[in-house]
This record gives structure tokens, C-alpha cells and sequence, in this order.
């Protein structure tokens, strides 16, 4: 549990947890991250200590940890949505309402997912260069959280970006374009009911990719009521793909994040993905 994340620090989580889980026959136990990467390391120790839920409280950044720690285990991912976007618990239909969420932990379905590997990182909604990660870079360093902080960094940010030349590999077909957004989709949305690919599959084996070379004020109008709305493919404001890998090579250093959080810079770039690599209980 991330006790800085969203409502949980509004919230007597254990009590509500307790309340929920108390007269289950199974055990539960309850471990708070102290720093960022804690939960990948909780949640390793977790799987190899025979629990066969891990669940993550908090955001979608707790989630990617937990979800990372849990890969190559046979322990399942659980998720109680404490976050601002919560974009992995809105596509896999999980309650936002905490009694309801945890009800269902309390007795869930278990599945398989896909995972993406960006550069190493791995991703379970969706990962992405150019303005998507500018803003998470940006996001990260305005000192407030929330729906109404990402759109007012990302008003700012629409008048300074400038998108990269990329060259992108796509099922073999290399692709000379601006890069203004190039996102790899696992899941159908980045968080908060914003669809940047709403008919990513998480089981279909592959990732949707989202290409929007440049965003005049016209378009961003489009693709803003297409993410909305979830009909972005249908508002022909972007192009759409579906790769199981690719390759990207930047005229110059861009931006990248996974699951919102901005990494860093890079001119290169290898994405995967693993089919049904990480157990779900939901």
C-alpha cells in the first residue's frame, strides 16, 4: 500500500481492509512503501513467500511496481485504485469505490495478461515518446497531484513542445515521421477515461500504437474529444497500428515514459512484447 496515494491518506485503510478481509480463512498481510521501487521488492518477497495475491494499493505508478515484482512468479496481480488516473483498474473493470474494490479482491476471477517491454522497462497500460511523456516529465515536477494539475501542465507544455523526427519500425515497414505522440498501448486508455487506444486487448498478443505526428490547434481539438469519447481510431486525428515489437530511432534525444512515469531521454528504442505474462485477480 502506497499511503501517500490519492484517497489513502484519507482513508483507515487497515480497518477497511480488515473489515473486508477479517473472517476470510486465508490469511492477509499489510506492507506500506517507504520509497519509490519498495513494492517491486515487497512484491517479489510476496510471490516467493507463497501468497497467491499481491495486490497493489495506490496509483498506477504502485501498480507498475507491484506488477513488476510479480513477473516470472506465479503469484497474481490484485489492484484497489488509490490513484489519480487508475488507468490498468478502469480497463480491467475494477470498482473505483473502495468497499466495492475490495470486495471484489476479496473473492476475485484470476487471468493472464500481456506485458510491454519498453528499453527494458516494462509497461501494463501503455508506454510512449514524445508529449505524452514530456508532460509526465513536467507532471512529476509540479508539486501537486490530480486530474486539474495534468491539465493545466499540459495546456502549458501544448504551446512549447516541438515534436522529434523518428524513424519506426512497423511489422517490418520502416516509417519516417514527426513524432509529436508515438504510444504503445497494452490497455485502452492512460488514465481518468482518456482512450488513447480504446481497442487495445490485454490478451490479444499485441500492442496498439497510437502515431500523431504533429498537433496543430485542430486537431489537438479532435484528439482530445476522440480520447473522450473513445472513438480517437474513428476521428482519423491519429494513425493506428498493431505490432508484437518494434524499433525506434530519434533524430535526437526524446522523452519517454511507462505507465505515466517519465524515464528519461534516449535516442533509441526497443519495444516488446510478452504474451500472458502476468497473472490477474480481479
Amino acid at each position: 500500500m502506497n499511503p501517500t496515494a490519492g484517497p489513502s491518506r484519507r482513508h483507515d485503510m487497515p480497518a477497511l481492509i480488515a473489515r473486508h478481509f477479517g473472517a476470510l480463512e486465508t490469511g492477509y498481510e499489510i506492507r506500506l512503501t517507504e520509497y519509490a521501487g519498495h513494492a517491486v521488492e515487497l512484491a517479489r518477497q510476496a510471490a516467493a513467500d507463497g501468497f497467491a495475491v499481491v495486490a497493489a494499493v495506490g496509483g498506477d505508478g504502485t501498480v507498475n511496481e507491484v506488477g513488476r515484482g510479480l513477473l516470472g512468479t506465479e503469484a497474481a496481480l490484485g489492484i484497489v485504485p488509490q490513484g489519480s488516473g487508475n488507468g490498468l483498474a478502469r480497463h480491467l473493470k475494477v470498482p473505483l469505490a473502495l468497499p466495492a474494490a475490495l470486495q471484489r479482491l476479496a473473492a476475485p476471477t484470476f487471468s493472464r495478461m500481456d506485458v510491454g517491454v519498453m528499453n527494458g522497462h516494462p509497461f501494463f497500460c501503455t508506454a510512449g515518446l514524445g508529449f505524452d511523456a514530456h508532460v509526465s516529465q513536467h507532471f512529476a515536477q509540479a508539486g501537486s497531484r490530480g486530474l486539474s494539475t495534468y491539465l493545466r501542465v499540459t495546456l502549458r507544455e501544448y504551446r512549447r513542445y516541438v515534436p522529434v523526427p523518428v524513424t519506426v519500425d512497423l511489422n517490418g515497414k520502416h516509417r519516417q515521421t514527426d513524432c509529436y505522440v508515438l504510444a504503445f498501448a497494452n490497455a485502452s486508455q492512460y488514465g481518468n477515461n482518456a482512450y488513447i487506444a480504446p481497442l487495445a486487448d490485454l490478451r490479444d498478443g499485441l500492442l496498439d500504437v497510437c502515431l500523431i505526428d504533429s498537433l496543430p490547434v485542430g486537431r489537438a481539438i479532435r484528439v482530445s474529444l476522440g480520447m473522450a469519447l473513445g472513438n480517437l481510431p474513428q476521428s482519423k486525428a491519429a494513425e493506428y497500428f498493431r505490432v508484437s515489437q518494434s524499433r525506434v530511432v530519434a533524430d535526437a534525444p526524446i522523452g519517454f515514459h511507462v505507465d505515466g512515469d517519465y524515464l528519461g531521454h534516449a535516442t533509441e528504442f526497443v519495444v516488446e512484447l510478452l504474451p500472458l505474462a502476468l497473472a490477474v485477480a480481479v
